[in-house]
């Protein structure tokens, strides 16, 4: 994991080379409280994202239907880091599960986009759920 993430000023999406990547979930960052970072990231088919439980209380899940056609979900354990192989090209959206309603959500880009439709049009549903940060999910995805 020697690569270093690339901040894109532009739009807030983190560019990051190399196979293996680390997201981290914290109680407070950059985008506010209950958090991933990076939240927005776009990595190649076939890269490695290492879930790191810096702050407890978090976990990483997909969410359904919103991951590409064919791609493994996965469901981490509370306050355990997850390590997830995405083979699939197209658009992942992951969550907190404890922290869903607070919309403690993440946005990963594999290679193109080929599914943003079914995830546009899945989040009015996903975010009917959220009772705060109510606009996360869309400032993410208008990132890609």
């Amino acid at each position: 994991m020697g690569a270093q993430p690339v901040e894109t000023n532009v739009n807030k999406v983190t560019l990051s080379e190399g196979s293996e990547h680390e997201v981290k979930m914290l109680n407070s960052g950059a985008d506010g409280i209950m958090v991933f970072e990076p939240a927005v990231i776009k990595v190649s088919k076939g890269d490695t994202i290492h879930f790191k439980a810096v702050d407890m209380s978090h976990n990483s899940a997909s969410v359904d239907g919103m991951i590409p056609a064919g791609a493994n979900s996965w469901n981490g354990t509370i306050n355990q880091d997850i390590s997830i192989t995405l083979d699939q090209e197209g658009v992942y959206v992951y969550q907190c599960t404890p922290h869903a309603m607070m919309a403690m959500v993440g946005v990963i880009q594999v290679g193109e986009a080929v599914n943003m439709d079914d995830v546009i049009s899945a989040a009015d549903t996903k975010k009917s759920g959220f009772v705060s940060n109510t606009d996360r999910l869309d400032e993410y995805l208008s990132r890609l």
